[in-house]
């Protein structure tokens, strides 16, 4: 085992160059929010995607486009609005009467790095349209299919409190998210940071590229190689099952206020997800803390909770905090 780690820890140094350059360069942007800043990279090295939810200001947005301007890679920006279409999202086909030929145009969803602006805005024909491209990586238009690029990633946000105009997201495209990240406002001394930088009326300068994509392929190589102790993935088990039957970690009394537990799929994206944690942090293996730290953003959208839970004030993310005080830790 000791063999093993240590050639995962050579990779390691070798690939984890690029991070202090980029989380450097998105701290010259954003103020604070180094909780979503990391979870972004996560997400990236990962593999997966990210729903971002915070009222309007927090900087949802400009967070994401600092990312992608950071990244060589195609970005696109979709405002997510009552009238979308999917085609408006994936492409469609176009007659032409000259030959008698449709061709097909693509959408905006082909790209490496997709911004769903107000994602649920849209109504469940997008969604599914969007749902397609999330799980499978591909997209149909008309007969054909098309595969999407090897890195392609969807940052979504979401207003929480504005409900005019809104389509809930449904459970199933909840689930493909890796992540969900809840904002919430900065501090005193943030926010005077932000009003030195951002008060005045010059633009900012374009970001310069600090990697590539054929960077992020070779880390996630990396990623995938680093060690996960079996008394890790029992870690991970034991705190999703707790998610379905409580009492297995002695909170009988929470039973009442979980209607469904995380799926199998927030197992195998807490074990991903450590991995790229780990990563970020400079190791080759992951440690029980690791898990401790993202498991509230992997859990929180996949515990469905009951009208008792809603009576008593009990959100997902004190359930989620119970649990991790009560599984215990290998």
């Amino acid at each position: 085992m000791s063999d093993t780690i240590d050639t995962n820890s050579d990779q390691t140094c070798r690939e984890i160059e690029f991070i202090p350059k980029l989380i450097a360069a998105m701290e010259s942007v954003i103020v604070g929010q180094k909780a979503l800043v990391e979870r972004l990279l996560v997400a990236l090295l990962a593999n997966g995607h990210i729903l971002i939810e915070g009222v309007p200001g927090l900087a949802k947005t400009t967070v994401v486009k600092t990312l992608a301007g950071l990244i060589d890679a195609r970005f696109q920006r979709i405002q997510f609005t009552p009238d979308l279409l999917p085609a408006d999202l994936v492409g469609t086909q176009i007659y032409n009467p000259r030959d008698g030929h449709f061709s097909t145009r693509k959408g905006p969803i082909f790209a490496n790095i997709v911004l769903a602006d107000e994602v649920n805005r849209a109504p469940a024909k997008v969604h599914s349209a969007l749902l397609e491209a999330m799980e499978e990586r591909q997209v149909t238009i008309g007969e054909s299919t098309y595969p999407l690029d090897e890195l392609f990633m969807v940052l979504a946000t979401q207003n929480p409190i504005e409900q005019e105009g809104t389509y809930p997201l449904p459970e199933a495209q909840m689930d493909r998210f890796m992540l969900k990240i809840s904002l919430d406002y900065p501090s005193w001394g943030e926010e005077r940071e932000i009003i030195r930088r951002a008060g005045h009326t010059a633009r900012n300068k374009e970001m310069e590229p600090v990697l590539h994509p054929a960077d992020i392929l070779r880390a996630r190589s990396a990623v995938d190689a680093l060690y996960l102790d079996e008394k890790i993935e029992q870690y991970i088990l034991d705190i999703v099952f707790a998610t379905r039957d409580p009492s297995r970690c002695g909170l009988e009394r929470l039973s009442r206020y979980i209607e469904f537990g995380a799926s199998p799929r927030g197992s195998i994206y807490m074990a991903i997800a450590a991995k790229s944690l780990a990563f970020i942090r400079g190791r080759s293996f992951v440690t029980p803390q690791d898990i401790k730290d993202i498991a509230p953003d992997i859990l929180r959208h996949r515990i469905i909770t009951s009208y008792e839970a809603d009576i008593d004030g009990m959100t997902t993310g004190s359930l989620v905090a119970e649990i991790l005080a009560n599984v215990r830790v290998p």
